[in-house]
């Protein structure tokens, strides 16, 4: 019994730093991060760069303890400038999503207009964000749909282009095998081409998510009515105190919103690969 009593002990001893072990290297690594960013702060003057410490105490309230306060306007906590601005990117990323998958599977399957649009996509996918901006509004006239059209112009092209390239990578004895059983084309579509693309499809849908998110940001800073953007530029255009760790705030609001949708869009594409197999 002494023994038994021992040897659990012993199990029980070398189980419980398991967790320690996981959390150990976040723990150290954003703490030191946290430690660094502090003593630069320090070294620089807070009211130049505010180190964390700073920006929990200049944000508390209303910012961190009252994230989604609505006093009319575009005054709104940063709950709510999130949301605002996630309403945007879901209607410029869907539409993203559902135009760019079905451009890049008619690129993909039709060699002809693959390689004749491959040169247009190339120069297009290359121009930033902003510079369709200015054009956007003269023809929209309007800040929000000129700011979702930033959105889907942004996010498109590596659907497109992820989506082109997995059709063009199924394995020949897939075609032959749907040759030689005369498949028609809606069913060697769904029984082959979907479950083959579909791990590429949702790795330029992961890319485009995250340039939808980066480019929202910087569309709202230019104009826009609310939006996580516009929060920041507001900020900076006020000055005074406490402007400086509320951009901060924002700004790690914006990363950790994005490592989400990030996770979000990973997770979906494993699931859907899971029910494509």
């Amino acid at each position: 019994m002494a023994l038994s009593a021992v040897a659990r002990q012993s199990r029980t001893t070398r189980r419980s730093p398991t967790w320690v072990s996981k959390s150990a290297p976040y723990v150290i690594c954003i703490g030191a991060f946290l430690l660094i960013w502090q003593l630069i702060s320090l070294v620089l003057g807070v009211s130049r760069l505010p180190g964390p410490i700073n920006v929990v105490i200049d944000t508390w309230d209303p910012y961190i303890s009252q994230p989604f306060f609505d006093d009319g306007g575009t005054s709104k906590g940063l709950g709510l400038q999130i949301l605002i601005s996630l309403q945007r990117v879901a209607l410029g990323y869907g539409l993203a999503a559902v135009v760019g998958v079905t451009i890049g599977g008619l690129l993909g399957l039709n060699r002809f207009l693959g390689k004749g649009f491959d040169p247009v996509i190339q120069v297009l996918r290359t121009v930033p964000p902003l510079a369709w901006f200015p054009i956007t509004l003269m023809v929209f006239q309007d800040s929000t749909v000129s700011a979702v059209f930033v959105i889907f112009i942004t996010a498109i092209w590596p659907i497109i282009i992820n989506t082109a390239v997995g059709i063009r990578q199924i394995p020949q004895d897939y075609i032959n095998v749907a040759r030689v059983l005369k498949l028609s084309k809606s069913t060697y579509i769904k029984d082959i081409v979907v479950p083959a693309t579909v791990p590429f499809v949702f790795a330029g849908l992961r890319i485009a998510v995250g340039l939808a998110w980066l480019a929202i940001v910087a569309a709202e800073m230019l104009k826009a009515d609310g939006g996580i953007g516009y929060f920041i530029w507001d900020a900076y255009n006020a000055g005074g105190d406490g402007s400086s760790s509320q951009i901060i705030l924002a700004i790690i609001y914006v990363g950790f919103v994005g490592l989400l949708l990030d996770r979000l869009v990973a997770f979906v594409g494993r699931k859907v690969n899971q029910g494509a197999e």
